[in-house]
């Protein structure tokens, strides 16, 4: 890279804002800003370069500022018929996106949002810039730092530039919805991108070659929607997929994402609890990445 490109100027300029003293919280669009706690009052804004700098429709990836937001993002890749399903408010940064660790709705098809990460460029504690992973779909030797960055909300590097895995628009989007059991139509679909469930009703989402779509559709005694139905916004939390057989229907509203896990809510969960070993490889992670406590203080990555 041209290292007197406006792009690298960008990330270094990024760097010299964090420096090397003091605290610092790195700002988005604030979509997702309670996850994990606020940050201390006293820490320093800094905000993330922005913009999609190369896309490669070939290689099926795209190189972008992580102050970009998401609805940017995609609709660079569109122009050539490819997307980044990261299934969140389009006015989200790519990097807070990242920093938070949230998959979309459609984590059941494509994956968990770490896994569409393919490079990442940071800035640690000392203001230096750091690159980990590869800027191609190929495996990369060493260390896996650019996933562990996911998650992370921050604390571990401030994120200043991503290289994200493209994957094709589906020919045909179709979502349904009805009163099935939502465990035996998991076993019986092929590769559904979401499926719903509020204990009561069920959404599905099918995606793929027309033919196929509606094929499978064609088997199931469900109407078709526009769109899935609204998420409840107080809070979520995630449970093995096979215990969500034992939620009930009660006076809070909750969304399950059946073959995941994850049940949004009404009302704010508190984390589950983790062990004492991962607690201490956790805190060992923060002081060896930043020593200084610098990065985001106020957050809690243990609990999120």
């Amino acid at each position: 890279m041209n290292a007197n490109s406006p792009i690298e100027e960008s990330v270094v300029r990024f760097a010299e804002e964090i420096g090397q003293a003091g605290p610092i919280t790195v700002v988005g669009n604030r979509t997702q800003w309670d996850v994990g706690g606020l940050p201390h009052p006293e820490s320093r804004e800094v905000r993330a370069p922005a913009g999609v700098w190369s896309h490669q429709p070939e290689e099926m990836t795209v190189r972008c500022g992580a102050g970009t937001t998401i609805g940017e993002l995609n609709e660079r890749c569109s122009q050539f018929q490819q997307m980044v399903p990261f299934d969140l408010n389009p006015e989200a940064t790519v990097g807070g996106a990242l920093a938070v660790g949230r998959s979309g709705f459609r984590r059941l098809r494509y994956g968990h949002i770490r896994d569409l990460v393919l490079q990442i460029r940071h800035v640690d504690h000392s203001g230096q810039v750091v690159t980990s992973g590869g800027p191609t779909v190929k495996n990369v030797s060493g260390y896996d730092l650019c996933r562990l960055l996911v998650g992370s909300l921050g604390k571990l590097g401030c994120i200043a530039e991503v290289t994200l895995r493209c994957l094709p628009i589906p020919e045909t989007t179709l979502w349904l919805t009805g009163k099935m059991d939502p465990f035996e139509l998991y076993n019986d679909l092929y590769r559904p991108s979401s499926i719903l469930w509020n204990g009561d009703s069920i959404w599905v989402c099918l995606e793929g070659v027309k033919s196929d779509v509606e094929s499978q559709a064609a088997k199931l005694k469900l109407e078709e929607v526009a769109s899935p139905p609204d998420f409840p916004e107080g809070g979520r939390n995630s449970l093995e997929p096979g215990a969500l057989k034992n939620l009930k229907r009660s006076s809070e509203v909750w969304l399950a994402e059946v073959g995941v896990g994850v049940v949004h809510r009404t009302q704010k969960q508190s984390p589950a609890p983790l062990g004492e070993a991962n607690k201490r490889l956790m805190r060992e992670l923060e002081v060896r990445l930043d020593p200084n406590g610098r990065l985001n203080p106020g957050r809690e990555l243990i609990t999120t």
